[in-house]
């Protein structure tokens, strides 16, 4: 999001929105009537930047990442993630909390973008990570008190979340193109 490589800034816009289509979909799972159509814009301006963003990386792929030699710890980070997520769901599917599912992944998911902020020297992923850890646990008790599907409020502190990290990337990314 602030990086000063241009390339994972564009990155971050493309993958950001693709991940605002994504959550903003798990949200759908059960929504009120009334959420319905702006999950739907939400899912569909998050596609809408993923392209942009993905035409606009792969124009400028050979511009220098700061993951430069630091692939394969990359690779081990995202494993971890991976697997930290499948034995969170793993844990609460034996536990019968399946639809606490998006829960766990949300945590997994905004505690690796700390470490992904040293990698990629871009301090404004950490700061990602820790507003959505507190907007995860906010919409935790709301699912719980409103007897919501926690895959609602989850996926839109989730997917508005990466959406305003996409724009501020992608905000960031054009200023140096």
């Amino acid at each position: 999001m602030l990086t000063d490589h241009l390339r994972d800034g564009l990155f971050e816009l493309g993958w950001f929105g693709l991940m605002t289509f994504v959550w903003l979909g798990w949200a759908q799972e059960a929504p009120p009537r009334r959420a319905r159509p702006w999950l739907g814009i939400g899912s569909g301006l998050g596609m809408l930047v993923s392209v942009a963003g993905f035409v606009l990386f792969v124009a400028n792929r050979d511009a220098p990442t700061a993951l430069e030699g630091r692939y394969a710890w990359f690779g081990v980070l995202v494993g971890t993630e991976v697997v930290a997520a499948g034995v969170a769901c793993l844990v609460l599917w034996r536990l019968g909390r399946v639809r606490w599912f998006a829960v766990a992944v949300a945590a997994v998911v905004a505690a690796h973008f700390v470490p992904l902020a040293v990698m990629l020297e871009d301090a404004g992923l950490a700061v990602l990570g820790v507003v959505q850890l507190g907007a995860i646990a906010v919409a935790g008790v709301l699912a719980h008190r409103r007897g919501w599907a926690p895959s609602l409020p989850v996926g839109v502190a989730m997917g508005s979340t990466l959406l305003i990290g996409a724009l501020v990337a992608g905000i960031g990314a054009l200023a140096r193109l």
